[in-house]
């Protein structure tokens, strides 16, 4: 018997631009008043097929009030790791994590994804004892295991110590324990991720449970109390080396996107709001001379807008900032697209030069003014939120909800839960898909996308691309 690695696992980033083109759509529905349980839609994306742009199956969860949020695979490209010790293990099983009930489902997408079903529950209690962490966020494939970042430390309210990052086997999804050894100054967190070569990990910082469960809290946000370090790791040795602040007045450093190929040290966070003048940034950071750095490379102003057409949250300010909650990277290092969800539009930056994004693209839908509807005519509530990319960044897809108390603060009005995609042209430069647009059922919201074989904010690669 001849064994080889999933095909789904390529060895560097242009191997995986130059694969297969996606067949389906992976994306979290959340019910925001905890009425039904949470699901996992399954989306055709395949051009010219009669059900394309359609839900072709729905895995619904067993319990209420998981708040599903960010999911990843079992394994990926990282398996094929020199240091790997599950060189032929499958990219088969999505791990999904519930942010509020610190339970975590894995589904077996194997035969065929529209056959998709619950394989295996964890849990909270398992979580607590084995960890001391709650709140499970976001999963990341390494060439060892499955590693999940939390938001949450112990105790009923998360609080009760610092929150980190926990690991899982990859094989029996057995909670094996936390990951950090030394975690230095680092007290919050949210999102991470790595260069498996070069031996580092880098992760950023949201809040703490009281800070976003029950919504975001003003005082909290105008008195500079979000998190707003980035924070690099010895990936082997797990400890912190170095700590980089980019400044109280830049809270929320959220998604980090480190360059695909690993010969390339450099890579990028996004701010939501600058408490001093309500503007997003873009943050590259690189490591020189044995040291990380970072500086503010890109800004996004905020958007003037009448009282009528604010939130309450926002009528005293008489704007509406761009509220950057989410980046991703295309496979090819080239664009960096940057979802501004509050004044509801999709950016491509071209960052062939990191310290120099270039706006490239952009397109509006939604916006808690603007309120742009769809090419078809069609509603779009909110704005673009979780991004990703196809790996051979030809297709953007994105939904529109943040997270549920938030979603409420900002968008009183509602945020049906939609997804839609844009083209991208060979040069840079987006447009909507008129014929693609997924309405989710009535009651639910749309978070996180995975994409059938990988796409651009799941896998990391060993090998350079030649």
């Amino acid at each position: 018997m001849t064994m080889r690695p999933d095909p789904t696992f390529h060895a560097s980033p242009k191997l995986a631009m130059e694969a297969p083109a996606e067949n389906f759509a992976y994306t979290l529905l959340l019910s925001p008043d905890f009425s039904k349980p949470d699901a996992l839609a399954v989306i055709d994306v395949k051009p010219g097929s009669p059900t394309y742009s359609q839900i072709v199956h729905t895995v619904t969860m067993p319990n209420k009030g998981d708040e599903f949020h960010h999911f990843g695979w079992n394994a990926c490209s990282s398996a094929l790791s020199p240091l790997a010790g599950h060189a032929f293990i499958e990219r088969r099983y999505l791990i999904i994590p519930g942010l509020r009930s610190s339970r975590i489902y894995i589904i077996d997408t194997k035969p065929d994804p529209t056959q998709a079903k619950i394989h295996k529950i964890i849990e909270p209690e398992e979580v607590f004892k084995k960890t001391g962490y709650s709140r499970p966020h976001t999963i990341h494939c390494g060439p060892d295991g499955i590693y999940v970042s939390t938001l949450g430390g112990g105790g009923e309210d998360g609080t009760n110590g610092p929150p980190g990052v926990f690991i899982m086997d990859c094989e029996t999804f057995e909670v094996l324990g936390r990951w950090e050894i030394d975690r230095g100054p680092q007290t919050r967190h949210y999102d991470f991720w790595w260069n498996l070569p070069r031996d580092y990990m880098v992760t950023s910082e949201w809040a703490l449970p009281p800070q976003f469960e029950n919504g975001i809290v003003p005082e909290d946000l105008l008195s500079n109390k979000y998190g707003h370090c980035l924070h690099f790791w010895d990936l082997r040795a797990r400890r912190n080396v170095q700590t980089i602040d980019l400044g109280a007045n830049h809270q929320m450093a959220l998604e980090v996107r480190p360059a695909h190929d690993p010969v390339r040290e450099y890579g990028f966070v996004g701010v939501v709001v600058d408490t001093t003048n309500l503007e997003a940034s873009i943050w590259t950071w690189w490591r020189e001379g044995g040291k990380f750095h970072a500086e503010k490379t890109a800004t996004i102003p905020p958007e003037p807008a009448p009282k009528e057409k604010l939130p309450p949250l926002l009528q005293g300010f008489g704007a509406v900032p761009p509220l950057v909650t989410d980046i991703d990277l295309s496979m090819d290092d080239r664009f960096l697209y940057v979802s501004c969800w509050g004044t509801g539009e999709m950016r491509q930056y071209d960052v062939s030069d990191p310290r120099k994004p270039k706006l490239a693209g952009s397109v509006h839908i939604g916006g808690i003014a603007r309120r742009t509807a769809h090419p078809n005519g069609k509603a779009f509530a909110a704005g673009p939120q979780m991004v990703e990319i196809s790996r051979d960044g030809r297709r953007v897809y994105w939904t529109n909800s943040l997270y549920s108390t938030w979603d409420d603060q900002f968008y009183p009005e509602g945020v049906p839960g939609v997804e839609v995609m844009a083209n991208v042209g060979r040069d840079g430069g987006l447009e909507l898909d008129k014929d693609y647009f997924v309405s989710f059922p009535d009651g639910y919201r749309a978070h996180q996308i995975r994409l059938e074989g990988g796409d651009c904010s799941t896998d990391s690669f060993c090998y350079p691309s030649v």
